[in-house]
């Protein structure tokens, strides 16, 4: 048997993009156009098969001139930008989609987890959509049946079980989906982004699943996050994308600095309506800032000073009276958490807000230590998620302060991210001294 599980040469991969017609200015440009549309339509018919060798404004191509080679057993990461091509590179290896050009050969029974919940059905039972979502994920009944057990008590649903899934929870469901998932037993497992499902327990306990199935004998995986937390514990290797090309393909830690270096020099605005996001939409996350305790708008924080992270909202509904529950998280550069602020927590979700606002959450004394952080944002409307942007939605840059008021930087004599309030003092005692012994 082959050592390789994946091999990939000269893979591309292009889309045509719909372009909006120009808006005519006059009525004269406007029969012109009616007259000459058929022919237009003709045209465009035709091209719809013909890609032009040359670059043109509705041509995307998400990958061009791909080549890489996964060995058997081998847990290798893709990470890059969004739209950097992991996902279209993923839909091509789980043969979703073709190529446009290239070849790539897969040697093993693939599974895939591109999109954890796909081929639930609302009426069925949790029992029912565990046999047929792992039916198309590429189960046998009789692997459905050994594993049954496990998958439920995996998910926590046992006491729902029987109850048909559009009585379940959002959090509810995505659990049983990715519990289906994660006990498939292929030679090559394709996950993208689905360890992001639940709360932070169940995360927790997905990505030790996740673990046991890349130590497993001969599984080969090949994993897309934008964790590098996730990347960092789960892979051997890692391929770095960008604009639809491989940029290196290197050990994790390097190919981690590369990911940071990108993210780094693209700048993140205080307009986050753009982001990939989670949730209802019933609010929406429209801005963030931060403010000083005067309220005048910072660049970067400093530390050990008072400073306020304002999120601005934005809702359909014309009066929220509901349990509103707002949080922030900040994060390292590789993904780790540093400390989560709900409103859950100091027991002040908001009950009656207008459509449209801003958050206000202040931080006395910021504990953070000169760095540069990830911030992330989540709102909630009685328990259901409302907006949940699965990217970070600034970069917090943290300015070396006076925090202990002695004139000491907090870089000296070592470096922690955190900053504690604390007092040293001595306790004298009465011990007796030593004596000499002659």
């Amino acid at each position: 048997m082959t050592s390789t599980a994946i091999r990939a040469d000269r893979l591309s991969k292009r889309f045509r993009l719909g372009l909006k017609d120009e808006i005519s200015d006059s009525l004269v440009t406007a029969g012109l156009k009616w007259v000459k549309q058929p022919l237009r339509n003709f045209h465009y018919l035709r091209s719809l098969s013909k890609f032009s060798d040359h670059d043109s404004p509705d041509v995307l191509w998400a990958l061009r001139d791909v080549n890489f080679e996964i060995k058997r057993g081998e847990v290798v990461g893709f990470i890059g930008k969004n739209g950097a091509g992991k996902s279209t590179l993923l839909k091509i290896l789980s043969r979703i989609t073709d190529p446009t050009s290239g070849q790539v050969e897969v040697f093993g029974r693939v599974s895939s987890l591109l999109e954890v919940g796909t081929g639930f059905h609302p009426e069925l039972t949790g029992r029912e959509n565990v046999y047929l979502n792992g039916t198309i994920l590429g189960m046998k009944k009789r692997e459905i049946d050994q594993k049954f057990e496990e998958i439920i008590e995996f998910s926590g649903v046992r006491r729902f079980v029987d109850t048909p899934v559009k009585r379940y929870s959002s959090g509810m469901m995505v659990r049983l989906a990715f519990a289906v998932a994660a006990h498939l037993e292929p030679e090559i497992l394709i996950v993208d982004e689905v360890l992001a499902v639940g709360d932070a327990q169940f995360q927790q306990k997905s990505i030790g699943k996740m673990q046991d199935v890349a130590r497993g004998d001969g599984r080969t995986v090949l994993f897309v996050s934008h964790n590098m937390a996730c990347i960092e514990r789960l892979c051997q290797k890692v391929v770095v994308m960008e604009e639809g090309r491989i940029k290196m393909i290197t050990d994790t830690k390097t190919g981690i600095r590369e990911y940071l270096r990108q993210c780094s020099s693209a700048s993140i605005g205080p307009d986050i309506r753009h982001l990939p996001r989670l949730g209802d939409g019933r609010i929406q996350l429209s801005r963030f800032r931060l403010m000083d305790p005067a309220g005048d708008e910072l660049s970067s924080a400093l530390s050990g000073r008072d400073t306020t992270f304002a999120l601005h909202y934005q809702s359909t509904v014309e009066r929220i009276q509901a349990r509103i529950c707002v949080g922030l998280s900040v994060h390292a550069l590789n993904g780790d958490t540093l400390f989560t602020l709900f409103t859950y927590h100091t027991g002040r979700d908001f009950n009656d807000i207008n459509p449209t606002g801003e958050f206000h959450c202040r931080i006395r004394r910021l504990p953070l230590n000169a760095g540069r952080y990830l911030i992330y944002a989540r709102v909630e409307w009685d328990d259901q998620v409302c907006d949940f942007p699965t990217e970070p939605i600034a970069y917090l840059e943290v300015e070396a302060g006076d925090f202990y008021g002695t004139g000491k930087l907090t870089t000296d004599r070592g470096y922690s991210p955190f900053l504690v309030d604390a007092e040293w003092t001595c306790a004298h005692t009465q011990d007796n001294p030593i004596q000499s012994i002659s």
